[in-house]
């Protein structure tokens, strides 16, 4: 299974929408909330470029937004 992590704000609509993905597809993924941890904070700006959340780091891909056909394809999830 490959390592999925999602960087995250408790607010963000489009996180809350991930998070329910990976759960109805059964994959395992550790959340990271930026808001309150400067040191992922700063590796995902340096990891995606992007300031904003959600990023998702999928075996140390980083997919800014909710690409769902980038993470079907990371994730070998066939809808």
């Amino acid at each position: 299974m490959p390592k999925v992590t999602l960087y995250s704000t408790p607010t963000c609509l489009y996180c809350m929408t991930i998070k329910e993905f990976f759960k109805e597809h059964r994959i395992k993924f550790e959340t990271i909330d930026v808001s309150e941890n400067n040191e992922a904070r700063d590796r995902m700006i340096k990891g995606s470029e992007q300031m904003g959340v959600p990023v998702i780091e999928i075996d140390g891909e980083m997919i800014t937004g909710f690409n769902k056909k980038r993470v079907s394809e990371l994730l070998d999830i066939k809808e």
